[in-house]
């Protein structure tokens, strides 16, 4: 019996044992469940439809003058290097030839001392009088062996000495005669010359320096005209018609500055020739434009300089038949879109450009449906077929996104 109450007492001690840890574990799956319920939220209001919004203008077909525009940088036509055909001290220099002064064709720009050369002209001039002394003695000598020779008098070898006399007498007199040009000429080259009607780019002598025999004394540069080399891609040659030939006509072209932005300031000129060979590195073709009186002298017109940047425009072919685009419409180079002028819904197209410029895109009139309205304000998506409205012209434009962000606001706001 006693034995029976142990094992009794002994279980009941197991099973409380067991039981606290049992309770344990019990309550705490019942936390976790209460605590992994999905807590209750209210339902997301539906976002509020926007309906895209677009100006829009009509698309006119036209005939569309091609102008080509390029970029160059004026260059005299005639630039030269005055140096000196004679050696000396500099003994003057004109005004004129000074840095940027103007000169005509003939002034006198640098003298040289010509002491020196006029000495060499008196010695010449001296000895081309010994030598006519001497021809005039050997051709006296001469008839006198020839009048004495038919009667005997002299023999045949003295008369053949007398006129071999006179011949080198002769050579004395014609040597003599080319010293004297030599030395006239070079007292003729003391003064430097102006080759033509110019003006002065740099000077590099002054008064009381030696000048040597072909050093330089300035640069200068003919100013009747000037050229401007223009760069003509391939593309662009197509829509122009360019001489070729020195019988073909000249083609307008008009220039711009290219440092100040002045609509006023123009230069009028002509392309007159092309290059016969293409630039190795950009294939580009280079016409050569000339422009009259640069400096305004004659036409009291804004002058044009050397190395001044120029932008040049090109009147060039006529395209017809096609719709003007402006480039702001035009997306990713060859994207637009289109608006059904009567059920308002959005077709984008993509086209093919003929010409584009900074302001408009040019495609042919046949790729645009008919009773289409372009689109002008840009949108982030244009789904074929939806829904636009259109802006009128006197409300000031806003993007779909502008509009969804102010829509969002409100339903936070409320």
């Amino acid at each position: 019996m006693a034995a029976d109450k142990t094992k009794l007492s002994y279980l009941a001690g197991l099973l409380l044992r067991l039981a606290i840890p049992c309770a344990i574990l019990a309550a705490g799956w019942f936390g976790f469940q209460l605590l992994a319920d999905k807590v209750s939220k209210p339902p997301r209001p539906q976002p509020k439809k926007v309906l895209l919004r677009s100006r829009v203008e009509e698309i006119e077909i036209v005939d569309y003058p091609v102008v080509v525009k390029t970029n160059a940088v004026v260059q005299a036509h005639n630039q030269v290097t005055l140096a000196s055909q004679v050696s000396g001290k500099v003994a003057t220099t004109s005004p004129s030839f000074e840095v940027g002064a103007y000169f005509n064709k003939g002034d006198i720009l640098v003298e040289i001392d010509p002491s020196d050369y006029e000495t060499a002209v008196a010695i010449a001039e001296s000895e081309l009088e010994a030598a006519k002394s001497q021809l005039q003695l050997a051709k006296l000598v001469e008839e006198r062996k020839l009048r004495l020779v038919e009667s005997n008098a002299v023999s045949q070898g003295e008369v053949q000495t007398a006129s071999a006399s006179r011949e080198q007498a002769e050579a004395n007199v014609a040597l003599s005669e080319t010293r004297v040009k030599q030395a006239k000429l070079n007292l003729k080259r003391t003064k430097i010359v102006a080759p033509f009607d110019g003006r002065v780019m740099s000077k590099l002598i002054g008064i009381g320096q030696l000048a040597g025999v072909n050093n330089p004394l300035g640069e200068v540069f003919a100013i009747d005209f000037v050229e401007v080399r223009l760069p003509i891609s391939g593309e662009q040659k197509e829509f122009l018609q360019l001489p070729e030939f020195a019988e073909d006509a000249p083609v307008p072209v008009q220039f711009q500055d290219g440092l100040l932005d002045s609509p006023n300031t123009v230069w009028h000129g002509k392309i007159v020739r092309t290059e016969g060979v293409l630039d190795e590195n950009s294939r580009d073709l280079f016409a050569i434009a000339r422009i009259d009186d640069p400096f305004g002298r004659k036409s009291a017109g804004p002058p044009l300089r050397i190395g001044q940047p120029v932008i040049a425009s090109i009147a060039g072919k006529v395209l017809h038949d096609v719709a003007a685009l402006p480039r702001g419409a035009v997306r990713q180079l060859d994207h637009i879109v289109l608006v059904d002028g009567e059920e308002h819904t959005l077709l984008p197209l993509e086209v093919e450009a003929i010409w584009s410029d900074a302001e408009k895109v040019i495609v042919p009139a046949s790729s645009i449906p008919k009773g289409m309205l372009l689109a002008t304000t840009p949108m982030p998506f244009t789904p074929k077929g939806a829904k636009i409205e259109i802006i009128p012209p006197a409300e000031t434009t806003t993007s779909i996104a502008e509009s969804a962000s102010s829509e969002t606001d409100e339903s936070v706001a409320n």
